[in-house]
């Protein structure tokens, strides 16, 4: 019975997975930041040449450097990349449920310096909208500060698609808002493919721009 409950409806966040594998392949350097103890990253990154992640939390860079998941870290504050990572470095830097925790103007100065230091491509994957958050597991850097619209980020020049489905079937921690909730989750799953075309709908947005 599970094999067909996940033929049919997939498992959660499978499509995000996809996505972000594709839009990065063919980079041979990443930069993951705000990379947290277990970053997306990890569901491929045997698959990318060089991978160097970056966080302000310690205890979150000491678990996914347990898990292997880079090949190096740094514990730093994210703006700090304006001034210690070069242009040019990556080919590719992204930034997974990240800008959402900043205030709008520091999320701003974060996609600027992630564009300069991006020789390829940037990604950026946030809520649709503001989603409110506390400090989740003693890490303060965790509560929600800012939300991001599907329109404001094509208004910048990312291509954006929506995720995890119709926006309402989902709440704090994407996880499901209605009773029964597994069947909330399956109903999320099936309305996937039509919110992807239509982001300004969907619970969460990836969003890419491509360096030229």
């Amino acid at each position: 019975m599970r094999r067909v409950d996940r033929t049919v409806f997939g498992f959660p966040f499978q499509r995000f997975f996809e996505v972000l594998e594709q839009e990065v392949r063919g980079c041979d350097s990443l930069l993951d930041i705000g990379c947290g103890e277990h970053s997306p990253i990890s569901f491929f990154a045997r698959r990318l040449p060089y991978t160097v992640g970056i966080d302000a939390f310690e205890p979150a860079i000491e678990k996914s450097r347990a898990l292997g998941i880079h090949d190096e870290y740094r514990c730093m504050n994210v703006l700090d990349i304006e001034k210690e990572v070069p242009d040019q470095s990556f080919d590719c830097a992204v930034a997974l449920d990240l800008i959402e925790h900043l205030t709008k103007e520091d999320g701003r100065r974060l996609l600027q310096a992630m564009e300069r230091i991006a020789r390829r491509k940037v990604v950026v994957f946030t809520p649709q909208g503001f989603l409110p958050q506390h400090a989740v597991g003693g890490n303060e850097f965790q509560r929600h500060r800012s939300g991001w619209e599907a329109d404001e980020m094509r208004g910048m020049g990312y291509r954006v698609l929506g995720i995890s489905g119709w926006k309402p079937l989902r709440g704090a921690e994407a996880k499901p808002n209605w009773q029964p909730r597994f069947l909330c989750e399956r109903f999320s799953l099936l309305t996937e493919p039509f919110f992807e075309r239509r982001p300004e709908h969907a619970f969460q947005i990836l969003c890419i721009k491509e360096i030229v």
